[in-house]
Order: C-alpha cells, then sequence, then structure tokens
C-alpha cells in the first residue's frame, strides 16, 4: 500500500495554488466542530502514526464558532498533505463524514473523531487488517476498550449497539467508534442518512462485502466538552435502525456481471 513519495504522480490545477497528488492511498478524514484546542496533537499524532505511508489529512469544520479553522490554516502553511473543509454551519457528524469522503484522493479512507478520543496509533494496524482481509472486505471496525465517557453515554451506547446488533445482524460490537477504515469505492456505494455514521457495517455488509474488527482503546478529551449528546448518540437513531433494517431487507440481489469482448470471452 506504500508508494514512495518520488513515484507519486501529480497534475497542474489552475489558479489553484500548489501542484497536488491525483491521487493517494489513504484519507484521513476528520469531523470537527470547535476543536481546535485539539487538533494541532490529534494531527500530529496522525502524522507520526502514518508515518512511510501516502496520506492526506481533510479536517471538515462543521461549522465551528471558535478558532478551528485559523488553526488549521495556520498548520497546512508546512504540512502540504493537510487539507481544510469548511461549512459555516453546522450539518452534523454524517454530513461532515460525507464531504470529506467525497473530496477525499485516497483508495482508503480513515474516519476518526475531532475530540482526541480516539487514539491515532490503531491506525497501521486498521490498514493492515484490511490489507490483509482481501478485496471481499471492504470495513475495518474499531472496536472500543475501557470507554472513557460518562456512565450514562456507555450504558446509552450499550442499549443502541445491542439493539442494533439483534436486528442488524452485523456482527459490531460496536458500532459507534469513530476509528473505521474504508475503501472508498464501497464506500461512494452506501445509501447516505443523517446518522449513517453509526451503521457502516450493516451498509458494507448489504453490498455483499465482508467487515473486520480491531480492538482499540479510547483516552480521555483533553479540551473541551463533547458536541453530541446521549440523545444524539442513541435514541434518536432508532427510526434510522429500522430505516437501515429496512435498506437490508430491500436488497434482493447484489449484481456480479462480467464484461463480454466482441467475440464471447
Amino acid at each position: 500500500m506504500t508508494m514512495p513519495a518520488s513515484s507519486e504522480t501529480v497534475v497542474a490545477v489552475p489558479d489553484a495554488g500548489p501542484r497536488v497528488p491525483a491521487r493517494r492511498d489513504v484519507s484521513v478524514v476528520i469531523p470537527c466542530k470547535n476543536e481546535a484546542e485539539n487538533l494541532p496533537e490529534l494531527i500530529a499524532e496522525i502524522a507520526a502514526a502514518l508515518d512511510g505511508r501516502d496520506f492526506e489529512i481533510i479536517v471538515v469544520d462543521d461549522g465551528s464558532t471558535d478558532t478551528t479553522p485559523s488553526v488549521v490554516q495556520k498548520l497546512m502553511q508546512t504540512r502540504p498533505w493537510l487539507r481544510l473543509l469548511r461549512d459555516t454551519r453546522s450539518s452534523g457528524q454524517s454530513a461532515a463524514v460525507r464531504t470529506g469522503l467525497l473530496a477525499a484522493r485516497g483508495d482508503v479512507v480513515l474516519t476518526i473523531d475531532g475530540d482526541g478520543q480516539n487514539n491515532p496509533e490503531f491506525m497501521p494496524a486498521m490498514l493492515d487488517a484490511l490489507q490483509k482481509s482481501g478485496p471481499d472486505t471492504a470495513l475495518v471496525a474499531g472496536q472500543r476498550l475501557k470507554r472513557t465517557d460518562s456512565g450514562a453515554k456507555r450504558l446509552a451506547s450499550r442499549f443502541a449497539n445491542r439493539l442494533r446488533g439483534s436486528i442488524l445482524k452485523d456482527g459490531t460490537r460496536d458500532s459507534g467508534c469513530g476509528l473505521k477504515a474504508v475503501r472508498r469505492h464501497v464506500f461512494l456505494l452506501f445509501p447516505y442518512f443523517d446518522g449513517w455514521h453509526r451503521y457502516l457495517p450493516a451498509l458494507a455488509i448489504r453490498e455483499g462485502y465482508k467487515v473486520a474488527h480491531v480492538d482499540v482503546v479510547d483516552r480521555n478529551r483533553r479540551h473541551g466538552t463533547s458536541k453530541y449528546g446521549i440523545m444524539d448518540r442513541a435514541l434518536v437513531g432508532a427510526l434510522d435502525l429500522f430505516g437501515v433494517w429496512w435498506l437490508i431487507r430491500r436488497r434482493k440481489n447484489i449484481p456480479a456481471p462480467t464484461e463480454v469482448n466482441i467475440d464471447g470471452r
């Protein structure tokens, strides 16, 4: 998966600043809102974890009202692999993930929360697991151990995960972990809806692909407070859960066509 820097293909983009790589091996998408204090350290940790790989980091600013944009812009001055996408109004975490996905140049997209609780040191293991699993596996999902959230959030998350697992049969203990590695071309097949980032394993299986898992350990948030409450994380997702169940039920057959040459072979 690693591509030497000297072999990068570059294209000139008129009136768009410096020349940029046409493709990357890995794109890291960080959806965030008001995380100016957490982002510098998180970005440095991601860069260290992916050292030696061909990567880019895309920060998707979901309507921040703090100094998040200026902090990232300053970092961009010395980090050519860092990009910033900004929405002046908040559209939510799912929309931010989708924005980063559509802009990503990588063959594989890594997602990670912007609050610093997800530890980037697990990223190499997730990429290696995806590569070793072969093309039939589209997604590697992080599975959190030793949760650092409050007792109420852990309880709500545990209830939501058990309910989701019993209905969707996605074989995933913790679909809410922000750390995921997904093949971009499969990611683009998933039907979008608000809250989709919590159902990526089930959506991958719906498309006929396999899902692998890597245990990860969360950390305490260093700065600020959570932007997503218990209602957003669990209870509001009940309608989405049955919506995904309906989507799976309506997926009758997965086409597997083969291209036929003019001579019929």
